[in-house]
């Protein structure tokens, strides 16, 4: 008895300290998160660049999207089957491997290549999240839940205008080497930082559903993200979005039948993971509005009635606060979880996103209508992404925490796909000659603002109809 408590004395000492583990988890969220604006303040250069047309370019950014939409909810049932630290080291190390070869890459082949391993890592947020629910106690769960999904935001806000710094005084390929830096830096702080697995789920990997799922995804967002350069009724687009639909209806007739399924779907029909999921395309939706129209905005000339004729650096840091607000926020998301549940702070952040948009949409004359606007977003971000990890894990069993957080992941990135394509039709069909360039309207933008109230509006009332039970039972915690 007495050998068996100096095991349990000895392996509680080795036990990471809990502030550490966050730490460590938040870091790899932040580096997952800066791989979708890495590539941003490049953009207008890569055709240049890589010798390559725009349409080609374009799937630089194009094929992380995909990818991280893909990959994040395979790699929560990884993480619940194998391990969920395992798999958070196996996605930084991807993640460094893509930036490898995005770095030393000579064509565009390469880069594409780099890019789309890097868009794996964004799993580790949601497998980050279910860590936290197995290792914290309740009373700090909420607050680290804040943190690591304030991450979201804050890596790509804050890194913009890092990345702007490089692009303008560096060689492109710094930036790769750097995504390389930030992962190799993450990877020994998961090693160090974060206790092995307490809760691990039996079964198999579902492989034809993984395979049925991503192929079906892929066409659903192929249509979203090139639909308005295919031509939304052209037979390539038709053919994907027809595609990727039929293929999802027969994955999940099969998931509904399968004996270890990659995802549980009768849990995922629960009202309270059903209405926070589809809100959740909402909640991506506003967010990369603000990432897409917000620069233009600020970037376009003075001139042109369109604009503020900001630099690029000028205009990232315009728009960096609103990450940094996320961040100040999560003390106090988690102690409002706490304090009042998370569906009442899910309702609070779509009201402060459909607020945000209606005063951007009111008063967009000066630089700082813009700067309050965003803070705003800031504010309803941080709340609602606070909010729906721990709405989901007070409605599903504690083995399926990760793939459930990774469904979660899924549809926020859903949103974020379709507001970049979508936001990014708008300015394009909208246009003025400027100089003999065309550029997008003041009135393109308005509706750009009308776009994202409509998603917040939406967001807001699916979170009314969020049974309330799901703000009162606590997440169930391994013993």
């Amino acid at each position: 008895m007495g050998s068996a408590t100096r095991g349990d004395r000895d392996r509680l000492s080795r036990t990471p300290p809990r502030w550490a583990t966050v730490a460590a988890l938040a870091y790899a969220g932040l580096c997952s998160s800066f791989m979708f604006t890495l590539v941003v303040p490049l953009q207008a250069e890569l055709p240049r660049l890589l010798d390559a047309s725009r349409e080609d370019t374009s799937w630089v950014v194009t094929i992380t999207l995909l990818v991280a939409a893909i990959a994040t909810p395979i790699s929560g049932r990884l993480g619940d089957l194998f391990g969920k630290k395992r798999v958070v080291l196996v996605l930084l190390a991807l993640l460094i491997l893509g930036s490898v070869i995005a770095a030393v890459a000579g064509s565009i082949v390469g880069v594409i290549i780099g890019r789309a391993l890097q868009g794996a890592v964004t799993g580790v947020i949601p497998l980050g999240i279910a860590i936290m629910r197995d290792v914290l106690p309740p009373e700090r769960l909420g607050t680290a839940v804040a943190l690591m999904s304030a991450t979201m935001g804050v890596g790509g806000a804050v890194g913009m205008p890092l990345a702007a710094y490089l692009a303008l005084n560096a060689d492109w390929h710094a930036l790769f080497w750097l995504a390389a830096g930030l992962g190799a830096l993450g990877a020994p702080l998961i090693v160090w930082c974060v206790p092995g697995d307490v809760l691990r789920s039996s079964g198999r990997l579902d492989v034809l559903g993984a395979l049925g799922l991503a192929l079906g995804l892929a066409g659903v967002l192929l249509f979203v993200s090139r639909g308005a350069q295919w031509g939304w009724t052209s037979p390539l687009a038709l053919t994907t979005i027809v595609g990727g639909i039929v293929v999802l209806l027969l994955w999940g007739w099969y998931q509904l039948r399968a004996k270890d399924p990659l995802l549980d779907l009768r849990v995922a029909a629960r009202p309270a993971v059903l209405f926070t999921n589809v809100a959740a395309i909402g909640m991506g939706f506003a967010l990369f509005s603000s990432n897409v129209a917000f620069p233009q905005l600020l970037e376009l000339p003075v001139a042109s009635g369109s604009g503020f004729g900001l630099d690029m650096m000028q205009a990232a840091l315009v728009v960096m606060p609103a990450g940094i607000v996320m961040m100040i926020l999560s003390p106090l998301s988690g102690w409002l979880e706490r304090t009042v549940g998370p569906r009442p702070l899910f309702t609070a952040g779509t009201a402060a996103i459909v607020l945000a948009y209606v005063f951007v949409l009111l008063w967009s004359s000066e630089v700082w209508h813009v700067f309050a606007a965003n803070l705003f977003i800031g504010v309803g971000i941080g709340f609602s992404f606070a909010a729906m990890p721990m709405i989901i894990m007070r409605s599903v069993p504690a083995h399926e925490t990760g793939a459930s957080n990774g469904l979660n992941a899924l549809f926020r990135s859903i949103g974020t796909s379709s507001a970049s394509a979508v936001m990014g039709g708008v300015l394009a069909s909208m246009t003025i000659d400027f100089d003999g360039q065309a550029i997008p309207s003041r009135a393109a933008f308005d509706v750009c603002f009308w776009l994202a109230i409509a998603s917040g509006v939406i967001a807001l009332v699916l979170s009314l109809l969020i049974p309330r039970s799901a703000g009162e039972q606590r997440p169930a915690l391994p013993n």
